[in-house]
């Protein structure tokens, strides 16, 4: 990816989501987003592609062993989550005095 232009990108950490395609694709149940990943256009999102990592005993984790993990996906497999229509919707920015706000375009409300 090009870092001349930083990537514009309506989902937030903190945003609840629903996972539109993959094997953890649900449409009805909304999921937190947990950080998002800029430079490689992911985000991580809570309880999806759950992989298994292998660590090593470390002076922290003594024991090591596998470890179950969430790994991010492709930020355009996700769809933030509209609480009035209960379904997945795109978003609009606008300015109002002076700050970008989202907007929901199925619902029309203000997204937090």
């Amino acid at each position: 990816m090009s870092t001349r232009f930083k990537p514009k990108f309506n989902i937030k950490k903190g945003d609840n989501v629903v996972v539109i395609t993959g094997e953890d694709k649900d449409l009805k149940k909304p999921r937190k987003v947990l950080e998002v990943i800029l430079d490689k256009q992911r985000v991580l999102v809570e309880g999806v592609n759950i992989v298994t990592k292998h660590t090593k005993p470390t002076s922290q984790n003594t024991k090591g062993g596998i470890v179950k993990i969430e790994a991010p996906i492709a930020i355009s497999n996700v769809m933030l989550w509209d609480a009035k229509t209960g379904g997945p919707t795109k978003v609009t920015r606008s300015r109002e005095e002076g700050k970008l706000i989202r907007v929901s375009k199925k619902s029309g409300e203000v997204i937090k």
